[in-house]
């Protein structure tokens, strides 16, 4: 890429994408510059970045994952990290209810 890409890309598509994280990972390029390059945020770079990650990690596992198994296994983290939040925001709530009550 390089600077390369023609800077008027309308579509990033995962090839685009993926020629752009190269050339951050061999450090052709930074997330800072591409952002200026291509008016993408740093935070979606690296949104990009950290997924080709995933996936070379992925792919180098003695038995990788099918994307569907990667996509359950990273539903039920969210899923657990949901519930975990919902049971300490009834517990704030409760505890608020309760400090109220007492100062009536």
């Amino acid at each position: 890429m390089s600077m390369t890409m023609e800077d008027d890309i309308k579509r990033w598509t995962a090839k685009r994408k993926a020629a752009l994280v190269m050339e951050i990972i061999k450090g052709k390029s930074t997330v800072a510059e591409a952002s200026r390059a291509f008016d993408l945020t740093p935070s979606e770079i690296e949104t990009w970045v950290d997924e080709a990650k995933r996936g070379m990690e992925n792919a180098l596992r003695a038995k990788p994952m099918d994307i569907r198994e990667q996509y359950e296994k990273q539903l039920k983290e969210l899923q657990e990290a949901y519930g975990e939040a919902m049971l300490e925001l009834r517990a704030r709530k409760k505890l608020q209810s309760l400090l109220g009550e007492d100062d009536k």
